[in-house]
C-alpha cells in the first residue's frame, strides 16, 4: 500500500512540474506576442501620423528656398511607403493575433489543465518568425517614409539643408542600431 501511495504522489509531482514548465513555456509566448502587437499598434499612430502630411503643395521650414521644397514624387513616395509599413505591420499584427487565439483555444479545450497547450512549435516558431519579420520590414518602410516627412518638412537633402541632413542621420542611426539588436535578439532565440 505505501508504494502505490508514494508512486501515486510521484506521478502527481511529475504531472505538477510538467504543468508548471508548460505554463511558464505558454505564458512567454503569449506574453511575447503581446508586445509584438502592441509595438505594431504604436508604429502604426506614426504611419498615420505620416499619412497626414500627404497634401500636396506643402513648404519646407527653409528660409525662402523654393528649390528644396518636396515635390509631388517625394509625398507621392512617403505614402506609397507608409501604406507598404501599415501592411506589413497589420500582417504582423495579425499573426501574432491568430498564434495567440490558437494557444488559448487550445488551453481552454481542457478545464482541467488549462495551463498546457499541445501546440506544434514548428507551427509556433514559424508563425512568430513571419511575424517578427512582418515588423521588420514594416519598420524599414517606416524609416524611409520618416526620411520623406524631413524632406517635406526641412528641405531636400540634395539641396544640402543642415537640419535635414542631421535629423535624417539620426534617424538612419537609432532605427538601424535598434532594428540590428531586434534581429540578433530573435536569431539568437530561434537558435538557442
Amino acid at each position: 500500500m505505501d508504494e502505490f501511495e508514494e508512486e501515486h504522489h510521484n506521478k502527481t509531482h511529475s504531472n505538477h512540474s510538467d504543468s508548471l514548465h508548460n505554463d511558464s513555456k505558454t505564458s512567454i509566448h503569449v506574453t511575447a506576442l503581446d508586445g509584438v502587437v502592441n509595438v505594431n499598434s504604436l508604429f502604426t499612430v506614426a504611419v498615420f501620423v505620416g499619412l497626414s502630411l500627404t497634401a500636396p503643395g506643402q513648404q519646407s521650414l527653409t528660409d525662402n528656398h523654393t528649390e528644396c521644397d518636396a515635390g509631388p514624387d517625394v509625398i507621392r513616395n512617403l505614402l506609397v511607403f507608409e501604406v507598404v509599413s501599415f501592411s506589413f505591420f497589420l500582417f504582423s499584427s495579425l499573426v501574432a493575433q491568430g498564434l495567440k487565439l490558437a494557444i488559448n483555444l487550445i488551453n481552454s479545450k481542457d478545464p482541467h489543465d488549462a495551463v498546457r497547450a499541445h501546440i506544434n512549435t514548428k507551427v509556433l516558431h514559424l508563425g512568430m518568425l513571419a511575424s517578427a519579420v512582418g515588423s521588420v520590414l514594416g519598420c524599414i518602410f517606416l524609416l524611409l517614409s520618416m526620411v520623406d516627412v524631413v524632406q517635406i518638412r526641412l528641405g531636400m537633402l540634395s539641396c544640402g539643408s543642415h537640419a535635414a541632413v542631421r535629423a535624417v542621420a539620426g534617424l538612419i542611426g537609432l532605427v538601424s542600431t535598434a532594428l540590428a539588436v531586434y534581429v540578433c535578439t530573435v536569431f539568437y532565440a530561434f537558435t538557442h
